[in-house]
């Protein structure tokens, strides 16, 4: 009986705390959307960008394109450059961009 009660208590504890995890993603871009300025940075779009992000960039890629929002000149050097790596990041840059804004409107 003690075993069903306490995998009891632990089901409906994560019935309860389950559904706000699924929606509230963090890190580096939440970060730097929230930190953006902009009306449209709400804790709701800006969760929704991370998850894509999540999704599309490398974690080292998700560091770099957070500094874009404070410096977007970062991104436009990475945009004009010649190297293969700025390259391949700009063309994952652009796919996470059309995910972002397919998914989070």
């Amino acid at each position: 009986m003690k075993r069903f009660l306490t995998g009891a208590v632990c089901a409906a504890l994560m019935s309860v705390t389950a559904p706000a995890q699924v929606f509230a993603a963090t890190g580096g871009i939440h970060d730097a959307c929230r930190q953006s300025g902009r009306s449209e940075a709400t804790p709701q779009r800006c969760s929704c960008i991370q998850q894509a992000a999540n999704k599309s960039l490398t974690r080292s890629d998700r560091r770099k394109v957070a500094k874009w929002f404070r410096d977007p000149h970062q991104a436009q050097e990475v945009r004009m450059s010649d190297k293969r790596s700025d390259e391949a990041l700009w063309k994952r840059y652009k796919a996470f961009g059309e995910l972002a804004q397919a998914i989070c409107q």
